[in-house]
């Protein structure tokens, strides 16, 4: 962990039909991160949908009824869900987890100290992950900016959509960071003509 031994501003959503299972990782997990809970895949794709700040790490349960983990997880991706998702399940995995497209499986029952750690290292990667997006959209609008008048900026679509991209991700990069001297480093570099 970068700093603290608590996550507090990292969102975890804990998906599984079983009430007593979904509670009991919640516990583990309570004081080290924020954490909601929800027993189905309806339910899990509402809370994705509301949540603001986003969920950051999902662990999902594959069997439940009416909705499966695995179509949950479906659904999240082809929604184009920005967090992480760990299969936290009872399925023993087979061949049929390789075409699946989690970012972790870890099979029940899980120990404090391992759902913490997954928790922790799908944040640090997301992290990272945010952040290039975030310098890249950076470095986008800055260079415009540099480079054209205010007149010619406040009329541009694309200027503007990747201005609110920009801020976007480097909300989610510094609050999933918690280390502001990566962003001094990016804005020193000059992206203008000399």
């Amino acid at each position: 962990m970068l700093g603290n031994d608590t996550l507090d501003d990292v969102t975890t959503l804990v998906v599984d039909d079983e009430k007593e299972v979904a509670d009991a990782y919640a516990l583990r997990l309570r004081g080290f991160c924020t954490v909601e809970t929800v027993y189905g895949g309806a339910e899990a794709l509402a809370a994705v949908e509301a949540t603001d700040p986003p969920i950051d790490v999902v662990l999902l349960d594959r069997h439940m009824p009416k909705m499966s983990g695995d179509d949950v997880l479906a659904e999240l991706r082809a929604r184009e869900f920005d967090g992480r998702i760990v299969m936290v399940t009872a399925v023993d995995p087979d061949f049929d987890v390789l075409d699946m497209p989690f970012d972790d499986y870890l099979c029940k029952p899980v120990d404090r100290e391992d759902v913490r750690a997954v928790v922790d290292q799908q944040r640090r990667i997301l992290a990272y992950q945010t952040l290039g997006e975030y310098f890249s959209a950076e470095s986008k609008r800055a260079v415009v900016e540099a480079e054209t008048s205010p007149e010619r900026r406040d009329d541009h679509e694309g200027y503007a959509a990747i201005s609110r991209r920009a801020a976007t991700l480097e909300q989610r990069a510094r609050r999933l960071l918690d280390d502001d001297t990566i962003f001094d480093e990016f804005e020193r570099i000059g992206r203008e003509e000399l």
